[in-house]
C-alpha cells in the first residue's frame, strides 16, 4: 500500500513539471456509495498500473487496515488463520504452543498453551518474539500466516527464537522443540489442602464445562467442600463456556453477564437451577494474563459476593466478537457488542491511543510497578460500582482483585533465563528420568512419597554441569537467587513425568503465592460479606 501511495505522489510531481500524459479518465456518473472507490481502485490497478499487480494481498491489507482503526479485537482472518483459531479451542496441532498477537509489527505472546513446549521452557505472557532462527522478524511486515509458517511444524523439529521480555535488557534465547499441542482447557485438579479442591483452567473451549464438572465431582469424592478456581493466565475463549462455568457458582435467576451494542439489543445471561457449587467457599485466582471469559466469571463471582477474587488486575477485555464469513472461506472477527458484569461494569481497558498502545499496556504495568505494588493502581471515582453486598468495585480496565498478591521477581536472573531458554533444564530432566525411571518408581511408588522424599539437588548439579559444557555463565549471585526456584521446577517436571500433570502443579504449589494466599483465606477468617 505504501508503494501505491508513493506512486501517486510521483504522478502528482510529474504533473507539476509538465511530464504527465494529460489523459484523464472520467467516471460516467458520480459515485453514490463510498465503497465503490475500492472497486474503482482495483479496476485502475489491474488495467492501468505500470506493472502487474497481485491484488489479493492489497485487499487483505486494506481489510486489516480498516479493522485496526475500529478496536483491538476486530480483525481479518484468512482461511488458514480461521482454521488455526478454531483448532486452538477444539482440536490438536503441532507447533511451539503459544497464543499470540501481532503488536506493532512484532509477535507478542498472549499466553503459552498449557502443556506445550513453550510453557515448559518458561515463555510467558507479554514476551515478544524478535528473532526466529537468528533472523530478525520484528518490524518486517509479518502476518499471522508468516507466524504459522515459522512456528508450526513437524513434531520433533527445533526452532530458535529470541525473546524480548519486559524488565530484561537483553534478548533471551529459546530453543523450542515442536510437539503436538493438545487442546485441553483443564490443566490440573487436585486437593490443595484438606477440604479444599483446586482446579486450574487455561482457556474456555467447547469442552470446558464438562471437564470442570467431571473434575469437581472427583474432588468432592475426595472430600472437597471449598474450591480454588485458578484462572491465572487464562486469556478467554467462548462466551457460552464462561456463562456455563459461572452458572455453577450462582443461584437460579442471578445475572451472569449482559451484552449490548448499537446493532445488538441487550441480552441477559442468567444462572439456571443446575449449579453444583452455589454453596461452599470459593476463591478465584486472576492475574494480568486473565482476560475475556475469565473476567466474565471473576466479575460475576465478585459482583454477587459469591467468592473472593485474589491476585492482580486482569487484562481488561470487555468486547464480544462474532465471526462473519467471506466468500472465499476467510472471515471477519468483528466486535458486535460490549459485555457488562452484573453490577453494570464495563471492564474494557481503554484503546483510544491505538491498538499498539493497548497491547503495550502489560509492559507498562510492569515498568510502572503495578504488578508489585497495588498502590500504583488508580481508578477514577466515576468508574466506581457496588456489589450486591455494597462492596466497592471498579470498571474501566480489568477486574481488580479483592486481595492483591504482588508478582514475585525475587528468583529472576539472566542465568535462569538462559538455562530455561535453551531447554537445558527440561532436556536434562528427561535424560535423568530415562536413566533412573525404574529406580525412581521403586523409591517413590506414589506422589506423597515423592513429595516428601525426593531432593532435586543431584538433578540440579546435572543441569549446572550441562550449562558449563555449553559455556553458559553461572554467576554466584544468579545461582543464589534462582537455585531454590530451579530445584522446585526440576522436581515438578520429574513428578509430571513419573505420575501425571496434576503432580507438576502440586509440586509447584509452594511457588504460587496467590494459591497460598487463597488457602490461608479458606482456612482462616472468611469475610462476613462473602457467601460461604
Amino acid at each position: 500500500m505504501k508503494h501505491i501511495q508513493g506512486s501517486l505522489t510521483f504522478v502528482a510531481a510529474l504533473a507539476f513539471w509538465g511530464l504527465f500524459s494529460g489523459q484523464v479518465l472520467r467516471a460516467q456518473q458520480p459515485m453514490i456509495n463510498p465503497s465503490e472507490k475500492l472497486d474503482a481502485l482495483l479496476f485502475y490497478l489491474e488495467n492501468y498500473y505500470v506493472e502487474s499487480v497481485e491484488t489479493d494481498p492489497l485487499i487483505e491489507a486494506a481489510l486489516n487496515g480498516v479493522l485496526k482503526e475500529l478496536d483491538p479485537h476486530s480483525y481479518y482472518l484468512s482461511l488458514k488463520e480461521l482454521q488455526a483459531s478454531e483448532e486452538a479451542l477444539s482440536g490438536n496441532f503441532e507447533g511451539i504452543g503459544i497464543q499470540f498477537n501481532i503488536l506493532n509489527d512484532t509477535i507478542m505472546v498472549v499466553s503459552p498453551i498449557s502443556g506445550g513446549p513453550s510453557e515448559k521452557l518458561g515463555i510467558r505472557s507479554g514476551d515478544k518474539i524478535v528473532t526466529i532462527n537468528d533472523t530478525v522478524v520484528a518490524g518486517t511486515g509479518i502476518t499471522n500466516n508468516d507466524v504459522f509458517k515459522w512456528l508450526r511444524g513437524k513434531k520433533g523439529s527445533i526452532v530458535r527464537v529470541g525473546i524480548k521480555r519486559p524488565g530484561q535488557k537483553d534478548l533471551i534465547d529459546f530453543h523450542i522443540t515442536r510437539d503436538e499441542i493438545p487442546v485441553f482447557s483443564l490443566d490440573a485438579s487436585y486437593m490443595a489442602a484438606p477440604g479444599i479442591g483446586y482446579i486450574k483452567l487455561n482457556r474456555f473451549g467447547e469442552k470446558t464445562p464438562k471437564e470442570f464438572e467431571d473434575a469437581w465431582i472427583s474432588l468432592t469424592e475426595q472430600g472437597a467442600q471449598n474450591l480454588i478456581l485458578d484462572l491465572q493466565g487464562n486469556s478467554g475463549g467462548y462466551l457460552g463456556a464462561a456463562v456455563s462455568l459461572a452458572d455453577e457458582f450462582l443461584t437460579s435467576g442471578q445475572l451472569v453477564v449482559y451484552t449490548e451494542g448499537i446493532h445488538s439489543a441487550r441480552r441477559d445471561y442468567k444462572a439456571s437451577v443446575r449449579g453444583n457449587l452455589d454453596h461452599g467457599k470459593l476463591v478465584v485466582l486472576i492475574d494480568e494474563g486473565s482476560a475475556s471469559a475469565s473476567e466474565i466469571v471473576a466479575g460475576a463471582v465478585q459482583d454477587w459476593d459469591r467468592g473472593v477474587v485474589v491476585g492482580r488486575r486482569s487484562f481488561g477485555k470487555g468486547l464480544v466478537q462474532n465471526t462473519f464469513p467471506l466468500p472465499d472461506g476467510s472471515a471477519l472477527r468483528l466486535t458486535t457488542a460490549r459485555y457488562y458484569t452484573p453490577s453494570g461494569r464495563f471492564i474494557q481497558s481503554p484503546y483510544d491511543k491505538g491498538t499498539d498502545a493497548y497491547y503495550e499496556d502489560l509492559a507498562h504495568r510492569f515498568e510502572e510497578g503495578e504488578l508489585t505494588d497495588s498502590a500504583m493502581i488508580h481508578f477514577p471515582d466515576s468508574l466506581t460500582f457496588k456489589t450486591n453486598a455494597g462492596r466497592k468495585v471498579y470498571g474501566g480496565g480489568g477486574i481488580l482483585p479483592d486481595v492483591f498478591v504482588p508478582l514475585d521477581t525475587s528468583f529472576f536472573s539472566p542465568f535462569l533465563n538462559r538455562v530455561n531458554g535453551t531447554g537445558l533444564s527440561y532436556q536434562t530432566t528427561m535424560e535423568y528420568i530415562d536413566k533412573n525411571r525404574t529406580k525412581l518408581k521403586n523409591s517413590y511408588p506414589n506422589l506423597t512419597d515423592f513429595k516428601e522424599g525426593f531432593d532435586a539437588e543431584e538433578l540440579l548439579q546435572s543441569v549446572l554441569k550441562a550449562a558449563k559444557e555449553k559455556e553458559i555463565n553461572i554467576p554466584v549471585e544468579d545461582l543464589a537467587k534462582s537455585k531454590a526456584w530451579l530445584k522446585t521446577v526440576l522436581k515438578a517436571m520429574t513428578a509430571q513425568a513419573l505420575f501425571d500433570r496434576n503432580a507438576y502443579f502440586e509440586i509447584m504449589q509452594g511457588q504460587n503465592e496467590s494459591l497460598q494466599k487463597a488457602i490461608d483465606l479458606l482456612q482462616g477468617a472468611w469475610p462476613t460479606n462473602i457467601k460461604s
